[in-house]
């Protein structure tokens, strides 16, 4: 497979090859990840009215937690998309052959968690949250599996990747959709003349990237006073900006380059410091256990996703849907199924989306235990199965 990607050699020297660099800086950023929110928990714990304030405190505009959900999420998902054109142009799902399996089984990954938060939500106060649970963590999940070493075949790895940037697109729709409201017309009718603005600069041979800052800002303005969650900005540019001819760098590789690392070891982790915490002490957890906005994320990712990828890759495969790829089997797939509850990131962004107070207390505690139970989960599948997991490739079936 002849992809472009991320030059980290540094990074890569030290994990397991699966001939893809581009995992490798996920499989680090996710340990900085599991750091931040560690960090979280215990500042939130220890001094809670510290946590509090840092992030509740006006820097200008914006609360210190509004210009890292707000402004440097748009940039993560700035990323994301730019990764998600790179996967549909280049990469796992640019051939619908191979895309197929991994998009209808992370299709079964959004609906049927989100089918479970609503089974336990139905009709109360928590049913805005059922988007929460339909996200994976691309970062985490991929560092499970690299933890894991040779006991995972790099197929099953990719089948993730490409199963979690579906997932990502699904996300990116639900937010946009869903968790957007009093829409502004006339501002969107703004951010629509930006685009077009861009798709005009592409025309007349504008390449480089610092020539769509400007207009990136203005996206960015004009979505987030639209009324639209204004990350959704940082995508829709991603989509729009060029790409090389051949082997060439565009504007799209150019920036995934340059700001992947700075999304996987900086806002992502800021993000999960500013968000993750959450106090564990007192009646938190007692009152967590009971209620049915805990009990839907919890139940949702580590059961939910794990029967949704599984079954839909099975109907996939039994009409004919999809093919199963060369190397990988029905036992990895259902290995990786449990590894994709790991929803942490996208989770806790929704849940800030959807909940305040108590309910948002009680969704991060869902979204915390479960992505702790599936990575075990995983883990324990995985070295359960160890022949399954490593059995040799077959061919793909026709």
């Amino acid at each position: 497979m002849n992809r472009r990607h991320l030059h980290a050699p540094r990074i890569g020297r030290f994990l397991p090859p699966i001939g893809n660099e581009f995992i490798n800086v996920e499989v680090v950023s996710g340990l900085a990840l599991v750091a931040a929110a560690f960090l979280a928990l215990v500042w939130a714990n220890v001094d809670p009215a510290s946590y509090v304030t840092t992030w509740t405190s006006e820097l200008g505009p914006l609360t210190g937690r509004e210009w890292v959900n707000d402004a440097l999420m748009a940039i993560f998902f700035f990323v994301v998309g730019l990764e998600i054109k790179r996967e549909i142009t280049e990469g796992e799902l640019s051939s619908p052959r191979r895309a197929a399996l991994p998009a209808i089984a992370a299709l079964g990954g959004m609906i049927v968690p989100a089918l479970v938060f609503t089974a336990w939500n139905l009709g109360g106060v928590g049913a805005r949250g059922w988007g929460i649970p339909m996200a994976t963590d691309i970062a985490f999940a991929l560092g499970v599996l690299a933890l894991l070493g040779s006991r995972v075949r790099p197929e099953a790895k990719l089948f993730l990747l490409a199963l979690a940037i579906v997932d990502d697109i699904g996300a990116i729709i639900v937010i946009a959709v869903f968790y957007s409201s009093d829409v502004q017309g006339l501002w969107l009718v703004a951010a629509l003349g930006v685009c077009l603005v861009v798709v005009l600069m592409r025309r007349f041979g504008f390449a480089h990237p610092a020539a769509f800052l400007v207009p990136g800002l203005a996206l960015w303005f004009c979505v987030h006073e639209a009324g639209v969650h204004a990350t959704i900005a940082g995508v829709v540019l991603a989509f729009l900006l060029p790409t090389g001819p051949g082997p060439a760098e565009g504007p799209v590789e150019q920036l995934e380059h340059a700001l992947h690392p700075w999304t996987g070891f900086v806002i992502v982790p800021l993000f999960a410091l500013a968000n993750a915490g959450v106090e564990l002490g007192g009646s938190a957890l007692e009152r967590a256990i009971s209620s049915p906005v805990t009990l839907g994320v919890a139940t949702g990712l580590v059961v939910g996703k794990a029967l949704g990828v599984t079954l839909f890759a099975v109907i996939a495969l039994r009409l004919g849907l999809a093919h199963i790829p060369r190397g990988l089997s029905m036992g990895q797939i259902a290995a990786v199924a449990i590894v994709a509850g790991i929803g942490f990131t996208v989770s806790l962004f929704v849940a800030e989306l959807s909940f305040s107070g108590r309910l948002l207390e009680d969704a991060k505690i869902g979204v915390l235990v479960a992505s702790l139970v599936a990575a075990v989960l995983g883990v324990v599948v995985v070295v359960a199965r160890r022949g399954t997991m490593d059995e040799a490739p077959q061919e793909d079936h026709a």
